[in-house]
């Protein structure tokens, strides 16, 4: 059995969303984030690149992403 009283960050998927978690995604505002249509997302990266003074910044929501990104930055295909 996963002791989840302790952080855990071996996957994405071990995170339980609290009961305040879920209402806060149930009461979220919507919109594609592909278009730039995202308020929430909008206003995280807006206040994420202010704080480190960046001109913006991007909202990955799984470790599996931030790796692809940190790959192909560092990478050229083939």
């Amino acid at each position: 059995m996963i002791n989840l009283s302790r952080i855990d960050l071996r996957s994405d998927t071990l995170t339980l969303p609290t009961r305040g978690m879920k209402e806060a995604m149930a009461n979220a505002a919507l919109g594609d984030d592909v278009y730039g249509e995202d308020p929430t997302v909008n206003q995280l990266e807006k206040k994420v690149a202010a704080m480190f003074g960046m001109e913006a910044a991007l909202f990955c929501p799984t470790g599996t992403m931030t790796n692809q990104l940190g790959i192909k930055v560092h990478t050229q295909p083939g």
